[in-house]
């Protein structure tokens, strides 16, 4: 896995709180059981408040407790029933994201002063939060021992983390998108809403930016690092002067325009007028911020950023952005497939893009030109993709995306890259994806999603699920491919 930067740490605060007709003692004692399971099993990020909520004051002191040990993330711990205002209105003063759990009952022995009764508290806990319109990340089956529950708030760590990034993300695009692409192009509204900035930039103000990074003394170094990364797939070695003027300007321009910011991802432009203009393309570029932790989309697609920026924040992997691209041929699925693994030939379908993911996701990498630009371009100012078949594995295939009328909806799937050779160009995978082709027809073309999606290697879809929720996404708006048997609202009942 590479080093990752540009995300947050996130610091959890573990508050218990307490209903008065209970003993204080109960809910403090399950605490520091809880406190001690996760950090026995999952590490140091968590921070134990030492003052248990049974009123309001209470509420306030322990606000301050953990907003003064830097606490970005809490979890409210009812280890009784718990006091329905005071844990409630935590969460509502609490800057950050915010989960509720409730302890299990311990013992048959101990059923009349050892009795919490927190299973009945998380109803009422739920229901004040809704009073409120409050937003707290509450598990499958938010109810359990010590054990169980750290492993709940070790659900809860990405989902934090997400927020806490998104909430402090901005978004520096180049360009418009390009003539017919509209695909890509969706209202910003949707951004701030779910609290991320944006700033839009003219292709002649990074273009001025780039012509004014000419001989930059660190341009050598960068080239260093390019030629150690590629090895022998650096096959156009006299573009990479250019890529690491280019990387350099990117990187610049981020530390420059991240203003009250601490978080980037960039959407950004390739053509068409980029590449001549420029004289390469950033396919390399781009894959080398996104494998830094700082994605880059093709085609200035922000939600395609945004959605790769989520994917890095929870994997803490690099991610890529991928077209969802061509049908996989029938005799290389009889050959290669068929027999060997449990996927239909409409289950599988080929990823794709012109050069983007990062080399350490790719089973080769080779430094080449853009096949597809150079048949109506000279070759030479087509340089600077990155090629290769992408490493087989688990992964996860996603969008989150506002609709024309500033409608907010995402989709999530899980499958894998077949170690199957893709026999093409481009960075390209042989994706396969449980009924795909019903997910292809009834959720991408069905509901208007744009040809990019995101890749984040490995199965994050329960993850993902969460936050979307967390961002206010309804849920009839997060799709995901619906096993067998399990109709779509638009299938033909009669197909």
């Amino acid at each position: 896995m590479n080093r990752i930067g540009n995300i947050p740490t996130e610091k959890i605060g573990l508050v218990a709180v307490s209903r008065d007709c209970f003993p204080m003692s109960l809910s403090e004692n399950r605490r520091k059981l809880l406190a001690n399971a996760y950090k026995e099993k999952y590490g140091d990020n968590l921070y134990e408040c030492p003052i248990c909520i049974e009123n309001e004051k209470d509420m306030m002191k322990a606000l301050a407790d953990v907003n003064d040990n830097n606490c970005n993330a809490l979890v409210v711990f009812l280890g009784n029933f718990g006091p329905e205002t005071p844990e409630t209105l935590l969460v509502k003063y609490f800057d950050g994201p915010a989960m509720m759990v409730a302890a299990a009952e311990t013992s048959s022995g101990d059923m009349l002063d050892g009795r919490g009764d927190a299973y009945c508290g998380m109803l009422n806990a739920s229901y004040n939060l809704k009073l409120r319109n409050l937003k707290a990340y509450i598990p499958e089956y938010p109810v359990g021992t010590a054990e169980e529950c750290a492993d709940m708030i070790a659900e809860f760590a990405p989902i934090a983390r997400a927020i806490i990034a998104i909430r402090n993300l901005k978004i520096i695009s180049f360009g418009p998108r390009p003539q017919d692409f509209l695909a890509c192009n969706a209202p910003i509204k949707q951004l701030y809403n779910v609290g991320v900035e944006i700033e839009e930039n003219s292709e002649l103000d990074l273009f001025e930016a780039y012509n004014n990074h000419k001989g930059d003394a660190r341009i050598p170094s960068v080239v260093a690092e390019m030629e150690a990364e590629l090895g022998a797939g650096n096959k156009k070695p006299e573009v990479l002067e250019k890529l690491a003027q280019y990387e350099l300007t990117l990187l610049d321009w981020v530390e420059g325009h991240k203003g009250s910011r601490e978080f980037v991802a960039i959407a950004g432009k390739c053509w068409p007028a980029f590449q001549t203009q420029f004289g390469f393309v950033p396919c390399y570029v781009n894959s080398r911020l996104t494998a830094k932790g700082i994605p880059v989309s093709c085609e200035v697609d922000i939600y395609g950023a945004l959605s790769e920026y989520i994917g890095t924040v929870i994997s803490k992997d690099a991610v890529t952005l991928l077209d969802i691209n061509n049908s996989v041929p029938a005799d290389m699925y009889e050959a290669n497939i068929k027999g060997t693994y449990d996927y239909t030939l409409k289950d599988t379908f080929m990823g794709f893009h012109c050069g983007n993911t990062p080399i350490c996701k790719l089973s080769f990498g080779e430094m080449k030109y853009q096949k597809i630009m150079a048949r109506s371009l000279p070759q030479e100012c087509t340089n600077g993709t990155l090629e290769g078949d992408i490493k087989p594995g688990d992964i996860t295939f996603y969008r989150l995306q506002s609709t024309s009328d500033a409608k907010l909806r995402a989709y999530v799937a899980q499958g894998e890259v077949l170690p199957v050779a893709t026999c093409s160009f481009g960075a390209i995978g042989v994706f396969a994806i449980p009924e795909m082709g019903r997910f292809y027809r009834h959720v991408l073309i069905e509901k208007n999603y744009p040809h990019h999606g995101a890749v984040v290697f490995g199965h994050y879809g329960k993850t993902l699920y969460e936050i979307f929720k967390y961002l206010g996404v309804a849920i009839d708006e997060i799709d995901y491919n619906h096993p067998k048997g399990d109709r779509y609202p638009t299938e033909n009942p009669f197909a």
